[in-house]
């Protein structure tokens, strides 16, 4: 099986995220950590051989990257952060291996997904394994720290189901789209920036600000994900595309195009939106030719200078800058 390309020094995947050449060297000790949660006994090889390709699937480590940054934002990085980055990391992998069950996904981070590979019941239970660990990585932090990592989660959790549960409303509103968003990732990445700023000892006012933070720029970074769902290449994303359509979930562009189309018009567009095998490229055309495309992208624009002002009054240095580096470029991948 084709791995990631290892970095020359630490032997670690490199990360595709170029602001945080500032953590490096952390981020390789999360990952360290991470295959050490997943190391299985040598007697059991064919798990060990499942969790050995789990740890080559590494991913762009934004969430790990957002709880370092946002510590180094107002204080030091230290131990407990790695081990919050790595449980963070886990919980994030989790969520994409049952994804990835539910919507048949068949490429993930430019590999084969799991259930690919494997099946079904393989992926799942991977991924409740994943969670597992993270129960046991959990057990003696403070109880502070517990309830905001289990409160982002139940959120996740939650803001996945409303989006299962809407999938065919071609009513549903941008605030209520926006507000599903927010629940499924915003939150969670909200949560990073809260826990690296807390654990590194900053003031009530700098947390919040961080969690605002981070809130903005994973609305941003959801939009911008739903349209590459929509308009990315598969060699360039790493992962399926056109599953948001397939299943029928509504994204901002769609939303802003059945708001566009006249009204004699609807019924046509519902009919393309309902075929099954539907035609990426016309739909794409369909939503260039109405502007959904470049207003989806403006409102991501939106979000991240909202993300960046809430960063106005924390004093300059070279992670916020990073911050402000990161949340631009969670946006600036359709670009």
């Amino acid at each position: 099986m084709q791995l990631p390309r290892a970095d020359k020094t630490s032997g670690m995947p490199r990360s595709r995220v170029p602001p945080f050449k500032l953590i490096r060297s952390r981020l390789a000790q999360v990952r360290k950590l991470i295959n050490q949660q997943l190391t299985s006994p040598a007697k059991d090889r064919a798990v060990g051989q499942l969790l050995d390709y789990m740890n080559a699937r590494s991913g762009k480590m934004i969430r790990p990257g957002l709880v370092l940054l946002s510590a180094g934002a107002v204080g030091k990085i230290t131990d407990k952060h790695i081990r919050i980055a790595a449980i963070v990391e886990m919980i994030h992998n989790a969520t994409l291996l049952h994804d990835d069950v539910i919507d048949e996904g068949q490429q993930r981070r430019g590999l084969a997904t799991i259930n690919r590979l494997w099946g079904n019941e393989s992926a799942v239970l991977l991924g409740d394994f994943l969670l597992s660990k993270v129960f046991k990585m959990c057990a003696d932090l403070e109880p502070k720290i517990i309830g905001i990592i289990a409160a982002a989660a139940a959120r996740t959790c939650e803001g996945e189901l409303r989006q299962i549960i809407q999938r065919r409303n071609w009513r549903l509103s941008e605030p209520e789209y926006i507000d599903i968003i927010t629940e499924k990732s915003a939150v969670f990445l909200s949560s990073c920036c809260r826990l690296g700023a807390f654990l590194a000892g900053a003031g009530k006012a700098d947390v919040e600000s961080l969690a605002r933070f981070g809130l903005n720029a994973g609305i941003a970074f959801q939009i911008t994900d739903d349209l590459l769902d929509i308009t990315g290449d598969e060699n360039q994303t790493g992962k399926t595309s056109g599953r948001d359509a397939d299943r029928n979930k509504l994204t901002l562009a769609v939303i802003h195009l059945l708001r566009a189309v006249a009204r004699s018009q609807k019924a046509k567009v519902y009919d393309k939106l309902n075929a099954v095998g539907k035609d990426k490229r016309a739909l794409t055309r369909m939503l260039r030719s109405y502007g959904s495309l470049e207003y989806a992208h403006s409102r991501a624009q939106e979000y991240v200078a909202l993300a960046i002002g809430a960063l106005a009054k924390l004093p300059e240095s070279d992670a916020k800058k990073a911050l402000i580096e990161t949340a631009k470029f969670m946006a600036g991948r359709t670009v």
